[in-house]
Parts: structure tokens; C-alpha cells; sequence
């Protein structure tokens, strides 16, 4: 991931927007078709099958492994259930009662990525996690109202910390938002939590000073355990929680206008 922040312009952003609803339609359509016994497999086929017809392209399809010693990621969402961040593979796997599983769409379309994920519960879940899913939500949305003109970096990073773990739970710091553009992965790199002087990251700068075109991809991962997490080391992909509670993941593509956030992946 380069350094540089790439700006939009509003011809641009708004062919960011297309791509964009083509994302919003389909998390819609998994919130209509999740329930206990279907397939993570068969929500893959509905997305990817929506996503060509929409005319666009399945962002996460093929998409390169870290590793290289593992192969290019086979569908076109990631289906992360329970105690699975995010990375998850669609599979013969049918959602049970009192499961929740967090879907993540990537589509380009006309050469612009839009990228956005939501946590669906299947059935009756328990109170906690029922709360999971709602501050895990209103961490995203607390984020975004810093989306403007003249905010640091930080203070996108530090809504999201500061709503997750007044309510208990903890922020994934392992895994990190970042710019979308022309490609999926653009810088800065979007930590869900302010970083110290010794942890930042490559290509994340927490003073960084928001300007009217940037584009970030904000999305926290919120924990009701630990913040650790572990790469499965038979598929190179599924990242999951180290003490195997449970996790949720919420996400929009967001620009920075004039007069502040512009969601791109809402209808």
C-alpha cells in the first residue's frame, strides 16, 4: 500500500457512488436471505450472480493471498460466521440458529471500487450479542461523522475505540481500514484505534489531515473477548478471534465532502 493519498474529484466519487449501491443492494439482499439452514456458498452465488448483472465485477474474486504460499481468495464475498473476523470462505457450511455472520462485498465497476460490510444475526442471538452487533454499528456510524474537511485521521481511529470499549467490548488492531479508489486497498491505512507513536503502521499517519476527495473504507472489527486474533493456517485466509468468542464487522465506503461524509455504499 502506497503512501500517497490519492484524491477524487466529484466525477469521480460519483462513479464511486454506482459502485457503491451495487454493493448496498447486495448486503440487502443477504439480510434477506440469511436464515438457519442456507449455505454461506449460496449467498456467494446470489452476490456474485447480482454483481454481473449490475455489470460489475467481483472485487475479492482472485484476489492475491498475503502469503504467497497460499492461492488467490475463490468467491466474491467474505462469509465470516461467529468467531470469524473477517476473510471467511464461503462453503457447504448452513448458518444455525443463534449464529451471526459477517458478509463483506467488494464490487468495481466502470474501473471504481465501492466496499462496505455488514453482521447479520440468524434467529434469536443472545443479549450480548445482539449489543455486539449494535455497537459495533454505531462505531462505524460515530466514525463517519469525523469524515470531514479539516478532522485528523485520529479522530475517525479514536470514535471507533472509544464507542467499542466504553461498551465492553475490544477493537480489532490486527486488521485496518484504508483508502478506495481505482483500487480496493489505497492508502492512509485506517486503524480502528489510535495508534502510539511505536505502533504506526506503514502508510497510516494519525495526524493526518482530512481533505474534501479523500475516500476511506472505515470498518471496524469488534470483539466480545480478547482483541487477538489468528490466520487459519489451512486456508491462509479466515482470520478468527484467539479466544474463539465471538466478532462482528461493519463497513462503508465513505468520501469526504465539502460539508462533510458522503456514504457511497448506502441506497
Amino acid at each position: 500500500m502506497g503512501e500517497r493519498v490519492i484524491l477524487k474529484t466529484p466525477d469521480q466519487i460519483a462513479k464511486m457512488r454506482e459502485a457503491g449501491r451495487i454493493v448496498a443492494q447486495a448486503l440487502d439482499m443477504i439480510g434477506r436471505m440469511v436464515a438457519p439452514g442456507v449455505t454461506t456458498k449460496a449467498l456467494d452465488s446470489a452476490v456474485e450472480e447480482l454483481i454481473i448483472k449490475a455489470g460489475g465485477i467481483p472485487l475479492f474474486k482472485e484476489y492475491p493471498a498475503a502469503n504467497p504460499r497460499y492461492p488467490a481468495f475463490p468467491a466474491s464475498i467474505c462469509a465470516s460466521v461467529n468467531e470469524q473476523v473477517v476473510h471467511g470462505i464461503p462453503s457447504e457450511r448452513e448458518l444455525r440458529d443463534g449464529d451471526i455472520i459477517s458478509v463483506d462485498i467488494g464490487v468495481k465497476l466502470d474501473g471504481w471500487c465501492g466496499d462496505a460490510a455488514r453482521t447479520y444475526a440468524i434467529g434469536t442471538v443472545g443479549r450480548k450479542v445482539k449489543k455486539l452487533l449494535e455497537v459495533t454499528e454505531s462505531s462505524l456510524m460515530r466514525a463517519i461523522e469525523n469524515v470531514r474537511p479539516g478532522k485528523k485521521l485520529r479522530d475517525v481511529s479514536s470514535a471507533v475505540q472509544k464507542e467499542v470499549e466504553s461498551n465492553g467490548f475490544s477493537v480489532v488492531k490486527q486488521f485496518v481500514g484504508h483508502g478506495i479508489g481505482l483500487d480496493m486497498h489505497e492508502a492512509p491505512q485506517i486503524p480502528n484505534y489510535v495508534c502510539s507513536p511505536r505502533e504506526r503502521l506503514d502508510g497510516y499517519f494519525p495526524d493526518l489531515t482530512l481533505q474534501t476527495g479523500m475516500v476511506l473504507a472505515i470498518e471496524p472489527m469488534v470483539n466480545i473477548g480478547r482483541s487477538e486474533v489468528l490466520v487459519d493456517k489451512k486456508d491462509g485466509w479466515t482470520v478468527y478471534t484467539k479466544d474463539r468468542t465471538m466478532s462482528a464487522h461493519f463497513e462503508h465506503s465513505v468520501a469526504v465532502g465539502p460539508d462533510g461524509p458522503v456514504i457511497l455504499t448506502e441506497l
